[in-house]
């Protein structure tokens, strides 16, 4: 008994992650099939870094919100003479959780046991692209070096 209960909160625990990693991948997917029309008009070396999920210099806010979609905040930078916009964007950490109950009462006991995936974890900046006159003049991303 206890091994039926224990394989079906594994089953649980990795359909859980499976089905957070399938909706993270599509993302990207839907906010092409969102504007397909623009996406078709792009040369195939941007579509396949949009694909990708991955930006560089040149590209318009357009093209970074179908690679990466809403930043987490946007800031002004002003450096000397020049003004630049910067999308922050951010990742949630996936937290797990697990809890045990132990109750008596009426000459009885019972024992209970559970296991939690979730993806409102801490979280933490991962990427800034910095747009200049309306395109992307760099990025800047966090390799956890």
């Amino acid at each position: 008994m206890r091994t039926k209960v224990f394989r079906a909160v594994g089953g649980l625990t990795a359909a859980a992650f499976l089905t957070v990693a399938w909706g993270c991948a599509s993302t990207v997917n839907r906010r092409i099939r969102a504007d397909q029309e623009a996406f078709d008009a792009y040369p195939p070396e941007v579509q396949e870094q949009i694909r990708a999920g991955t930006v560089g210099p040149g590209f318009t806010e357009e093209m970074v919100r179908m690679a990466l979609g809403d930043p987490a905040r946007v800031r002004t930078r002003v450096t000397g003479e020049q003004t630049e916009e910067v999308w922050i964007y951010a990742t949630r950490r996936p937290g797990f959780s697990v809890g045990m109950g132990v109750g008596t009462g009426g000459g009885r006991a019972g024992v209970g046991t559970g296991a939690g995936v979730h993806t409102g974890g801490r979280r933490e900046e991962s990427a800034r692209v910095i747009f200049r006159d309306g395109v992307v003049h760099s990025v800047e991303t966090d390799r956890g070096d």
